[in-house]
């Protein structure tokens, strides 16, 4: 407990820049990768073409080298002005928008394409149709992928502790400086992501009992 009383200016503040660096990647992304799904799906070829090459690219690209050029190499070619944090933001909006993309389009893909007919049938143009009638059913069946990649997001963020953005993976750097176990206070650091996992699971259970369907 000493470790983690006496260092309590380190975890709060770092825990604080882990949860804003989720939030705001999570919102960036989600929204995203759900555009990026649209795209995946349309009937227009060059569209599809531009959300697979961006699917195809960022998934396989490592994190680690999306913050390199974001840190490192953005700022030298003198565009704007912008920080590590907000270097970090992008890097896991841009990374997990690829993922969250995939789990979007495989929940399209579940709805049967009788439904997305009658809408045709019905007047509705493709908008219309992914809005009011594929979306909203899809949304279902992403729940349980949809929470995996949040969670693979906020562990994510401790790769920000190696590009100057002060947050939870970061905290065992300063332990040591300030002679503390550092064995020690990584275990706290464990603790403290799985207590900001824990409502995510619950909000998945929640959402799946309340969205669960007959199939």
């Amino acid at each position: 407990m000493d470790v983690l009383l006496d260092n309590l200016d380190l975890y709060g503040p770092g825990f604080l820049n882990t949860i804003k660096l989720f939030l705001i990647s999570a919102f960036g992304s989600l929204v995203l990768g759900t555009i990026l799904a649209m795209l995946r799906v349309s009937p227009v070829p060059i569209l599809r073409a531009a959300g697979t090459t961006y699917v195809v690219l960022f998934r396989n690209t490592p994190l680690t080298l999306i913050f390199f050029f974001f840190a490192f190499a953005f700022p030298l070619l003198d565009i704007v002005d912008i920080s590590f944090f907000t270097s970090a933001v992008v890097a896991l909006t841009l990374y997990t928008t690829a993922f969250v993309c995939e789990v979007v389009r495989s929940g399209i893909n579940t709805v049967p394409v009788g439904q997305a007919e009658a809408g045709r049938a019905v007047g509705l143009t493709f908008g219309q149709i992914l809005g009011s009638i594929v979306l909203p059913q899809a949304g279902r069946s992403v729940v349980p992928p949809m929470m995996s990649t949040m969670i693979a997001l906020l562990k994510n963020t401790t790769v920000a502790a190696g590009f100057s953005v002060v947050e939870a993976g970061a905290i065992q750097n300063y332990l040591s400086e300030r002679g503390y176990s550092v064995m020690v206070g990584l275990l706290w650091v464990a603790l403290g992501f799985v207590i900001l996992v824990i409502p995510m699971t619950l909000l998945q259970r929640s959402l799946e009992n309340r969205w669960s369907v007959a199939r």
